[in-house]
């Protein structure tokens, strides 16, 4: 059988990092309970963002959980694919934006004298 590279995500493994650091555990988890609640953008839109940097940070256990919460906070499947696909083109955009970097170190090594 062949071992994933990911543990399936358990209750056992939230105990474990609970256990491990309880202080740190309750504050995240309070965290991401007040930047996920309704305010200023709706809970849905927050969970459709969650998804597209999700994609973006590529974090299977992301991809996962805040596919399913946008989904139960009434995104639709054509919503949850827009927003990967706004992800993905922030993504190549950031590669195309930074060619800058490798355009302007290639101007200094020609303006250099041989």
């Amino acid at each position: 059988m062949e071992q994933s590279l990911y543990p399936a995500p358990s209750k056992d493994l939230v105990q474990k990092r609970k256990e491990l650091a309880p202080e740190a555990f309750a504050a995240f988890q309070a965290f991401s309970q007040t930047v996920f609640a309704d305010g200023a953008l709706p809970s849905k839109t927050k969970e459709l963002i969650a998804v597209a940097v999700a994609h973006v940070t590529q974090c299977p256990y992301c991809i996962r959980s805040h596919t399913k919460r946008a989904t139960l906070k009434g995104a639709t499947g054509q919503e949850i694919m827009e927003a990967i696909w706004v992800a993905s083109e922030m993504r190549a955009g950031a590669a195309a934006a930074h060619s800058a970097l490798a355009i302007d170190v290639m101007n200094q090594e020609v303006a250099k004298p041989k």
